[in-house]
């Protein structure tokens, strides 16, 4: 083939393009399966955490807003991040995991929730150790439920973002 000669485009290009956008459209979408029951059904033990007592009389949405009922109980700045990190990542992006059904969203709930679970922990301490001038009472269960369901969503999403197919690697080919 002479250089002078028009270089014939092959059809099969566009094909390989498509195909491959499409491995790649695939590859950042999860399929949770049965552990999106799960999700939601721990998804909504949270959302129920924050209507029992996470302190005393304060119960999870007084610890978010920093009510007064919450500062009667001395509540802890560990136990409102808790409360936070509960509701937007044991909440908010495992609603959109679920929803939209992407890796990212997965992977951010998975490592929210591992966070939130430590600061849980630090929560339910931070309750056991008041000074002695302090008010306020134990952890309650809106606490302990909420812990639980955190720590069971860390577990759940980290499985569903690790059993995610990586993004194929075109160069292989």
């Amino acid at each position: 083939m002479s250089s002078n000669e028009p270089r014939i485009p092959d059809p099969t290009d566009a094909f390989r393009r498509e195909f491959a956008a499409a491995e790649r459209r695939v590859a950042g979408e999860i399929d949770p399966g049965k552990g999106a029951v799960f999700a939601a059904a721990l998804v909504l033990a949270l959302l129920l955490s924050f209507t029992l007592p996470h302190a005393g009389t304060a119960n999870g949405w007084d610890v978010l807003v920093s009510s007064e009922a919450a500062n009667d109980e001395s509540i802890k700045i560990t136990s409102q991040l808790f409360g936070w990190f509960a509701a937007v990542f044991g909440v908010g992006f495992a609603v959109l995991a679920l929803v939209t059904r992407r890796w990212v969203f997965s992977l951010i709930a998975a490592g929210g929730c591992f966070v939130g679970s430590f600061l849980g922990v630090l929560a339910i301490w931070s309750r056991q150790t008041l000074a002695p001038l302090e008010a306020g009472g134990g952890p309650g269960a809106g606490l302990v439920v909420g812990l639980i369901a955190m720590i069971l969503l860390f577990l759940t999403w980290l499985t569903i973002a690790l059993s995610h197919s990586p993004i194929p690697d075109s160069r292989s080919r």
